[in-house]
């Protein structure tokens, strides 16, 4: 079953990996982002949600903002020494530890995401495709989500609505193809104890964004 989703917002992040300190967004939003946003309107066990294909129907458009962000973490090493001694500290103090990082952001996105869901083996006996297709698109006409969808960062909120017929591509991606390089596809949740991302050499052709299958040997990790 699929569902036909227009997103839009001032501006979007989806980070590179490759980028240690300063944040950089690829040029377009990645199928994890995607499939992010969808699972904030609407996520349940029993369904897997896979992205078919991206829309850009706004030219690409960077900017650069300077962002104040925390230098350190807690890691889980950290806090687990804490528990087992019984004293040592379990937060941060922004004053101390904050900075001023710049980040190049996308700005005036708008995107149609074309996505379809699987059934998996956590579904109850009596889920089945339609009652979850019409949960989701009356989810989506009413506007109603489970948390804030966004693009890439929680600050930067994405609005919704039930995508019909995709908008015109932009006249600067009309009719070319345009290289993106190695995209994030998604992370591999196979191992909890090791999770891996998945990345395929994604390309723009006239505005659209085709996302392989996982099994189409497109996708590597």
């Amino acid at each position: 079953m699929s569902i036909s989703l227009e997103v839009w917002g001032d501006y979007a992040l989806f980070t590179r990996p490759e980028m240690k300190v300063e944040r950089v967004s690829y040029d377009v939003m990645t199928p994890s982002a995607a499939r992010g946003l969808i699972e904030a309107i609407y996520w349940h066990p029993g369904i897997r949600w896979i992205i078919d294909r991206i829309y850009v129907c706004n030219p690409i458009r960077f900017s650069n903002l300077r962002r104040n962000e925390v230098k350190s973490t807690i890691s889980a090493r950290t806090a687990h020494a804490v528990l087992k001694r019984g004293e040592g500290e379990l937060y941060l103090c922004t004053s101390e530890d904050i900075q001023q990082r710049s980040a190049m952001l996308l700005r005036d996105v708008r995107y149609v995401i074309e996505a379809h869901f699987e059934m998996t083996d956590r579904a109850a006996p009596g889920d089945n495709p339609g009652k979850f297709q019409d949960i989701v698109k009356r989810r989506i006409q009413k506007g109603q989500f489970y948390h804030q969808p966004c693009f890439g960062c929680r600050e930067f909120p994405a609005q919704f609505r039930w995508g019909e017929t995709p908008p015109p591509c932009p006249e600067e991606l009309s009719e070319q193809t345009r290289d993106l390089g190695w995209m994030l596809w998604d992370m591999d949740y196979t191992d909890p104890g090791d999770i891996r991302p998945l990345f395929f050499r994604a390309a723009l052709q006239n505005g659209i964004l085709e996302v392989p299958a996982r099994n189409s040997g497109e996708v590597r990790g």
